[in-house]
């Protein structure tokens, strides 16, 4: 059983991936500052803030001397600070910034490390149609999705001679808690606007990463998969 690292996996589309993961036969270790609210089956939990950066070296060493080799990682954790540039406070586009391109970029380069020993790995960045549509008063978060892309793109070119894939996924609009805050106009226009005429959900994405993580994806690297029910198409 091959065991694979889901960043901020306790709820939302983490949780959705951490599912699919272990439904596909992974042993799941959740990176998360607290429990599932589910019970979860081949999963493992371990308590970790992940902003602090100076710590993921700690991190990588525990899960290797707790959970042995691991073969992939899903960096999903991330904030989604909203605001106008212009007057949002530098603390948080600081914090965003750490949180969603520090920690994903040095975590990975802690854990690609025995990949790059075994020869064989998986590494899926959670990133975000915004990185490439934008998006008003998403300017900084979007900023950090398209960091991943990049990074995504070029860490595929380092480690590909040694096995190892690296590839992206891009949500668009997704049907979470998030969007059920939308009222019914929202939500249509957002339907309209997309080629299916709805909007994606979080099986959907966790389907992707799933896919991505499996053996009939082993020759795909590099690139961003959109999953957004072609609301940008």
């Amino acid at each position: 059983m091959r065991s694979v690292v889901v960043t901020g996996g306790s709820r939302g589309i983490g949780l959705g991936i951490t599912q699919a993961l272990a439904e596909a036969g992974h042993h799941v270790i959740v990176v998360a500052r607290n429990r599932p609210g589910v019970a979860l089956e081949r999963c493992s939990f371990l308590s970790w803030d992940l902003s602090a950066v100076e710590t993921l070296h700690q991190l990588a060493a525990t899960l290797r001397e707790r959970f042995g080799p691991v073969y992939g990682l899903v960096n999903n954790a991330g904030i989604g600070t909203s605001g106008i540039l212009s007057t949002m406070p530098d603390s948080h586009i600081a914090r965003l910034v750490q949180m969603n391109v520090t920690a994903p970029i040095t975590l990975t380069k802690y854990l690609v490390r025995p990949m790059m020993t075994a020869r064989a790995g998986r590494v899926v960045n959670i990133s975000s149609v915004v990185a490439s549509t934008g998006f008003s008063g998403l300017s900084a978060y979007g900023a950090s999705k398209a960091a991943m892309v990049g990074f995504t793109r070029a860490l595929a070119r380092e480690v590909g001679p040694l096995g190892i894939t690296v590839n992206a996924v891009a949500p668009g609009f997704i049907d979470t808690e998030m969007t059920h805050g939308l009222d019914e106009a929202q939500r249509r226009k957002v339907e309209r606007r997309s080629a299916l005429q709805r909007m994606a959900t979080v099986t959907d994405v966790a389907s992707a990463v799933g896919f991505l993580m499996g053996d009939g994806a082993a020759n795909i690297t590099g690139t961003v998969v959109t999953v957004d029910a072609g609301n940008t198409a």
